[in-house]
Order: structure tokens, then C-alpha cells, then sequence
């Protein structure tokens, strides 16, 4: 999951660097929500993990 959070952030930082803005916009937008979605995964992770020892 965070793989293709980073790989949306680079195809954001790509477009936007040549002037695609509404790529970028989307590519972006798709990078912080995977990358949320990663973030809450791994909390619930952590927490479970925790509790089982």
C-alpha cells in the first residue's frame, strides 16, 4: 500500500513539474488517500499486535 502511495507522489511530482495540473491534482489526491488508508491499516496493526502478547 505505501508503494503505491509513493508511486502516485512521484507521478504528481512528474506531472506537475510538466505543467499537467489536473494529473497532477488526481495524482495527488490518490497519493493521500492510500496513504491514509496505509496509516490506518497499520495503526489496527500495531494495536492488535499489542494486545495479543
Amino acid at each position: 500500500m505505501l508503494h503505491w502511495t509513493l508511486v502516485f507522489l512521484v507521478i504528481a511530482l512528474i506531472a506537475a513539474f510538466l505543467g499537467f495540473s489536473g494529473v497532477a491534482g488526481t495524482a495527488a489526491s490518490i497519493a493521500q488517500v492510500l496513504f491514509v488508508i496505509f496509516l490506518v491499516i497499520w495503526l489496527i496493526s500495531f494495536i492488535s499486535r499489542r494486545r495479543s502478547i
